[in-house]
């Protein structure tokens, strides 16, 4: 460690700063990470641009960033899972550990969680950062840091794949093909779907779906709805995945779906579809089908990459090194139909 810790904040709408920031200690049951690799994931770039999402919003200065992996550089008192040296993802919500939700399982609706990068938390993008040893998870040799700030998204496509109940040779048609789309793509073919169509509007997105084996659909081009018939013979999906999350991606989930099948809606494109909700639906994982992020999934995302079950290098668009975070950040934010995952390398 050189004892400087910089981070690159969020000064105003549209414009990052790099900026010194204190060192951080690890605490009882802490580690000091320094950070390898984060992801640029859509919410970071909301915020980037419009400085809220829903009712979360930014307090300038801010800083960004909750997608990561990096190496452990110093323990804490108490922290015996883990070593100097270690690689490691971070699950990045922190839940309080003694309200109902999480003393009954769903630790991922703690009202009172503490997740990197959404007000009135800081992110993670620094040299590093402190964080509990018990959301800190090992990744294998073969699994690099840049896979390893992946598994954060990868969690929400298992997750969404696994809410659905995705299982051998079903159908599963998806809508939308960013980065949540894609990885449960990847989930679902992962899980056993023998067939998943892939919708979206954005040429370089849909490609990158074919590559990874969707059926695809451009909607602006083509009748979803009648090439689900034809691939289905008429009988509709056994799951939709609804990654987008708009009134007309909903509509047309329930028109697409078989008798008996089920909607996941994963994505949140409005904030209401038709006049309901959409958040609550989301945030109080409702049984419509919703889900909200992801709970007890690091582990088995780790070894999924692990194992070669899932291969997550082909989201990848580009990669930055921390010092030109500027220049991702507007790349994603001007360039969304040529992005899917960009990534900040730490040297």
């Amino acid at each position: 460690m050189d004892g400087k810790n910089m981070a690159c904040v969020l000064t105003a709408l549209n414009t990052l700063e790099f900026k010194e920031v204190p060192m951080p200690k690890a605490g009882p049951g802490e580690i000091l990470m320094k950070l390898e690799a984060v992801g640029v994931c859509g919410s970071d770039v909301h915020y980037y641009q419009h400085g809220r999402i829903g009712d979360f919003v930014v307090d300038f200065p801010f800083i960004l960033g909750h997608e990561c992996a990096g190496t452990v550089v110093e323990l804490g008192e108490g922290v015996a899972n883990l070593k100097v040296g270690d690689r490691v993802a971070l699950e990045p919500g922190v839940p309080c550990g003694n309200c109902e939700m999480c003393l009954t399982g769903h630790y991922n609706l703690c009202p009172d969680v503490k997740f990197f990068a959404t007000p009135p938390y800081d992110g993670c993008l620094m040299n590093y950062v402190s964080f509990p040893a018990e959301y800190a998870f090992p990744l294998p040799e073969n699994v690099s840091c840049v896979e390893g700030a992946l598994v954060e998204p990868l969690c929400i496509g298992i997750n969404a794949a696994l809410t659905g109940g995705v299982q051998l040779g079903d159908t599963v048609l998806i809508f939308g093909a960013g980065c949540i789309g894609l990885v449960s793509l990847l989930a679902a073919k992962a899980c056993g779907a023998s067939r998943v169509i892939v919708s979206d509007v954005i040429p370089l997105r849909l490609e990158v779906a074919k590559k990874m084996g969707a059926i695809t659909v451009n909607s602006k081009e083509e009748d979803l709805l009648k090439k689900v018939a034809e691939v289905t013979g008429g009988r509709g999906v056994d799951v939709v995945l609804d990654c987008a999350g708009f009134s007309a991606t909903v509509t047309d989930s329930v028109r697409a779906a078989r008798p008996a099948g089920t909607i996941v809606v994963v994505g949140m494109g409005e904030d209401e579809l038709n006049g309901i909700p959409l958040g609550p639906i989301s945030a109080k994982e409702l049984i419509i089908t919703s889900l909200f992020r992801y709970k007890n999934l690091y582990p088995t995302t780790i070894k999924a990459i692990e194992s070669g079950k899932i291969d997550i290098s082909g989201i990848v668009s580009k990669t930055f090194t921390f010092e030109e975070t500027p220049q991702a950040f507007r790349s994603a934010a001007d360039h969304p139909a040529e992005t899917v995952k960009n990534v900040i390398v730490f040297k």
